[in-house]
C-alpha cells in the first residue's frame, strides 16, 4: 500500500491534464460557459472514477493512454451530476469540494446550462476513445450513454427526490444507489478493461467488482456524512439528516453501516480473482477508500 498514494497523485496529474486538453480554453467564446466548466472540473476531487477506469485498463493489460478519454469522459459526467444535483431546486447546496458551487458563484440558470454543457462535452471526449478488436466507438458511446440515462443516473437521481422525508427501507436505499453511485463506478472501470479489449469474463470481473465497490463507497460516504466536519469532507457536513434523507446509517445505525461497508468491499475483492496480480492497483484502491476519511 506504500506506493499507492504516490500513484494516485501522480495519476490525479495525468487526468487533470488530460481534462484541461479535453475542455474547451476558458478564453473560448461564450467566455462565461466555459469559465463555470472549468470551475467545477478543477474544482478539487479526488478523480475517482478516471482513476478506476485507468486502473482498470490497466489489469487487462491495456494501454493507459487509450484510456485517458473515457477516464476523462467519467470525470465530467460525475461533475455535471453534481452542478445540478447541487441547484436549489434539488439537493440545494452552497458548497462542493471546499468551494461555492456553481449556482452561487455563475447564478442558477448558468449552472444549468454548465451541467448541460459538461453533459454534452462527455460526449465529444468519449468518441475520440481508440476502437479495439471486441470494442468499437459505438460501445464506448452506449456504455456511457445507458449509465447517465434515465435509468442508472438520471433514475436514481429521480428516487432521490422522490425518497426525502420517506422512510425508506434498506431495499430502496440500495435501488437509489445503485443507479447512481454503484453504476458510474462500474461504468468507470467496464471502460477502461474495453480499451484494453478485455475478454468478455474480464469485463465481467470488474463489473462485479465495480457494483459491489460503487455501494460501499456510498455506505462510507453516508458514514462519514454523519461523523465528520464540513472541512473536512470540502462539502456540507450533516445534509442528509437536515434535510431527512434516508441513509446507512439512519437505516442500519453506523456500526452495522460500517459491517456493511466492509462486507461489499470484501464481495468487490473477491470478484477480482480472475484477474490475478494485474489487478493488484484495483484491490489497493479498494482497500483504502474502506478507510477513507473524507
Amino acid at each position: 500500500m506504500d506506493d499507492l498514494k504516490p500513484w494516485l497523485k501522480a495519476t490525479q496529474k495525468q487526468v487533470d491534464s488530460a481534462l484541461s486538453r479535453f475542455l474547451p480554453r476558458e478564453s473560448a467564446r461564450p467566455q462565461t460557459i466555459h469559465k463555470a466548466m472549468r470551475y467545477s472540473i478543477f474544482a478539487g476531487g479526488k478523480r475517482l472514477r478516471p482513476i478506476l477506469t485507468l486502473a482498470a485498463a490497466e489489469a487487462c493489460g491495456g494501454d493507459i493512454e487509450h484510456a485517458l478519454a473515457p477516464a476523462c469522459a467519467t470525470e465530467i459526467m460525475h461533475t455535471y451530476s453534481l452542478v445540478h444535483d447541487d441547484l436549489p431546486s434539488m439537493d440545494d447546496d452552497d458548497l462542493r469540494r471546499g468551494r461555492p458551487t456553481s449556482h452561487k458563484v455563475f447564478g442558477e440558470g448558468m449552472a444549468v446550462l454548465t451541467g448541460d454543457a459538461l453533459l454534452t462535452q462527455v460526449f465529444i471526449v468519449i468518441a475520440q476513445t481508440p476502437a479495439t478488436k471486441r470494442y468499437s466507438v459505438k460501445d464506448y458511446v452506449q456504455e456511457i450513454a445507458d449509465t447517465g440515462g434515465s435509468k442508472k443516473l438520471i433514475g436514481g437521481q429521480v428516487l432521490d427526490l422522490e425518497g426525502e422525508g420517506k422512510q425508506l427501507t434498506k431495499k430502496d436505499l440500495i435501488r437509489i444507489h445503485e443507479a447512481k453511485t454503484a453504476a458510474l463506478l462500474t461504468c468507470s472501470v467496464r471502460l477502461g478493461a474495453m480499451t484494453a479489449n478485455a475478454t468478455p469474463a474480464q469485463l465481467d470481473a470488474l463489473t462485479t467488482f465495480g457494483y459491489h465497490l460503487g455501494l460501499a463507497f456510498q455506505v462510507i460516504d453516508d458514514i462519514l456524512d454523519v461523523t465528520q466536519t464540513t472541512e473536512m469532507l470540502g462539502k456540507t457536513a450533516g445534509k442528509d439528516e437536515a434535510v431527512d434523507k434516508s441513509t446507512y446509517p439512519a437505516i442500519l445505525g453506523l456500526e452495522k453501516s460500517r459491517q456493511e461497508a466492509a462486507r461489499l468491499t470484501k464481495k468487490a475483492l473477491g470478484a477480482l480473482a480472475p484477474l490475478g496480480k494485474k489487478s493488484q492497483r484495483l484491490e489497493q484502491i479498494a482497500r483504502y477508500l474502506l478507510d477513507r476519511e473524507y
